[in-house]
Order: structure tokens, then C-alpha cells, then sequence
């Protein structure tokens, strides 16, 4: 199979692009850091770039959650007009396999329930109560305290940023390219991807990557919040291996099909600096009570689905993986 990987030469694309290639697959590497002219807002490099395409793998995006409302029309345009460009490109072309980069962002605070009124959606949290140092969101009918659970493909969607709108958006799209044209689209609604070639000391990129950052200077990783707030942390070779399998297994058409891709081994971030604390040889990390308005609280994936259709499942354990991490290039 021949795969277009937009973002090919970034973080996830480069580890597909060797799943790929381990494979038997030729993939074919657009990334605007490779070559400024591979942008894909550019309608005539698109179509030259899908001769001879099976498949799209579209992982090209603006990532994080940047450094404030500025950023928006750049988002924008680069994650929802350059998947429009990319999706009428393939259209034109006669492309009809499409595997998304999506992200568990669209889903805003995950699932939670609360004893006495079952499973609720607590709203966006509080300056108020943010400053106070109260972090966990509380039942929005009685105010009691709740458990986080895991997020199911079929919970409500409630994006909460910029980013998180953008990546929503892009799923929209995709769908409505795959009514239009019959064809096959999957979106991968990453968690919290890391693993070697994560980008550094940039504002766009994952916790892990200011925390690993932090220690190769000598520094104390800076823990937000509380440190209590519950993640999925998955390895990036293990979610190229998700794009591997989405792409060889198909999925229904004229549709999009959305899975969550994560571990199934939920940790907190407190946990993840620890771990990787440890693993660099300190120093020890510090609990700052800081917080970022647009962060959720707790966000953590339910993935069956995605082992039960395409057969695959997360391979790198957490301990193993942090290990790796810490001293990766």
C-alpha cells in the first residue's frame, strides 16, 4: 500500500512512517519541516503528492493548547483549512482511505459519576476555585464529590480550547468527505502521547516533554494543580502501530469511525514526573498548585473498541516506557 503520512517527518508521523515501512508499505513523507512547499493549505502540492496514493494517513496539525486566543486563526487554519484542502485533494484524486490524527481533547472532562445522580458532566471548572486550590470538578446537581471513569467513543462531546475545537472539527470534515465520496475514514482520538522525538521547549508541546526538558537542565519537573489529575499515557510506537492496524483493516464506508488510543493504564501526572524522575536520576519533582485555564481535570480513554476491531492492542508498558523516554534523543 502506497500512504500519504501528512506530518510525516514530525513526532507520531516519523515512528507511522517506519511502521510502515517495517511493513512491506511504501509510505510517502509531506511535512512542511521537511519541505516548506509540502504545505497542505496548498491545493496543487496535495494533488501532486496523492499520485498514486492507497491511503492518507493525516497527522499535519498545530498541537497543545498554544499561548492563548491569538493563536486561533492559526489553528484554524492550519488543522480545519489544510484537512478541507487535504480532503477535496483526495477527492479529486480518487483517494478514498483516510486515517485521522484525532485527539481524546474533543471529549472536555471525562467521564464521571456521582452517587447519587449517576453519570453527570460537570461544567468548565472556576477561577474561583482554581486559585482556592480546589480541583476536582464537583456533581453539578448537588455539588458532592464524584469518580472519574473511563470515556467511551459514544460519550457527548465538549471541547473546551482552541486546539480541542480544531480537532473536533477536522472528525466533522473527515465524515462529511467520507458521505460525499463513500469513502473510509477512521480518526484515532489520541491521548497522551510520548516517546522519543518528542519536540522540546516549545508552548505547544505534552507535559512529558516540559518535564523531561525540565531535568535535562538539572531542574525539578513542575507539576501543576495537585498533581492528582488522571491521564492515559501512551507510546508513540504503540500509536503508530494503531495507525498501522486501522489502515490494513479497513472500516465501513461512507462513514467516520472514531477510536480511542490509549494504554488502558491510566496514571496521574504526578506519577509521570515521578517516574520519569526517577529514571533521569532527579531531581525530584515539585507540586506548584499552578493551573491553566482549559485544562480538564481528568480525561482517561476506554480503548476496547479499537483492540476489538483491528486486533490491536498497547505493547509498551508505563515504567518501561518512562525508562526509555527519560534518556531518549
Amino acid at each position: 500500500m502506497r500512504v500519504l503520512v501528512t506530518g510525516g517527518a514530525g513526532f507520531i508521523g516519523s515512528h507511522i512512517v517506519t511502521a510502515l515501512e517495517e511493513r512491506g508499505h511504501e509510505p510517502v513523507v509531506y511535512d512542511i519541516h521537511d519541505d516548506p512547499a509540502c504545505d497542505v493549505r496548498d491545493a496543487a502540492a496535495v494533488g501532486r503528492a496523492l499520485a498514486g496514493v492507497d491511503a492518507v494517513c493525516h497527522q499535519a496539525a498545530m498541537v497543545g493548547l498554544g499561548t492563548g486566543f491569538a493563536d486561533a486563526p492559526e489553528y484554524v487554519s492550519r488543522n480545519d483549512l489544510g484537512t478541507a484542502v487535504l480532503l477535496t485533494a483526495m477527492a479529486d484524486a480518487g483517494v478514498r482511505r483516510l486515517v485521522l490524527a484525532g485527539s481524546m481533547v474533543v471529549y472536555g472532562e471525562g467521564r464521571y459519576t456521582c452517587a447519587r445522580h449517576g453519570v453527570v458532566r460537570p461544567g468548565p471548572r472556576a477561577v474561583a476555585d482554581l486559585d482556592a486550590g480546589r480541583f476536582e470538578p464537583r456533581c453539578p446537581e448537588c455539588g458532592a464529590e464524584l469518580s472519574p471513569g473511563l470515556v467511551a467513543e459514544d460519550a457527548p462531546v465538549d471541547p473546551r480550547n482552541v486546539y480541542a475545537t480544531t480537532k473536533l472539527a477536522q472528525e466533522h470534515l473527515a465524515a462529511a468527505w467520507a458521505r460525499v465520496t463513500d469513502g473510509e475514514a477512521v480518526s484515532l482520538r489520541y491521548h497522551n502521547v510520548y516517546g522519543p522525538g518528542m519536540p522540546r521547549n516549545t508552548p505547544y508541546a505534552g507535559v512529558a516533554s516540559f518535564f523531561r526538558s525540565a531535568l535535562a537542565r538539572g531542574e525539578a519537573p513542575r507539576v501543576f494543580e495537585d498533581g492528582c489529575q488522571r491521564r492515559d499515557f501512551v507510546h508513540v510506537r504503540d500509536v503508530a502501530a494503531a495507525n498501522l492496524a486501522a489502515l490494513e483493516a479497513g472500516s465501513p464506508t461512507g462513514a467516520l469511525v472514531a477510536y480511542n488510543t490509549g494504554s488502558g493504564d491510566p496514571h496521574t501526572v504526578g506519577e509521570m514526573a515521578h517516574a520519569l524522575a526517577a529514571a533521569y536520576g532527579g531531581p525530584e519533582p515539585v507540586v506548584t498548585g499552578e493551573y491553566r485555564l482549559g485544562d480538564v481535570r481528568h480525561i482517561t480513554a476506554d480503548s476496547s473498541r479499537l483492540r476489538a476491531e483491528s486486533g490491536w492492542k498497547a505493547e509498551v508498558g508505563f515504567e518501561d516506557g518512562m525508562r526509555e523516554f527519560a534518556r531518549a534523543e
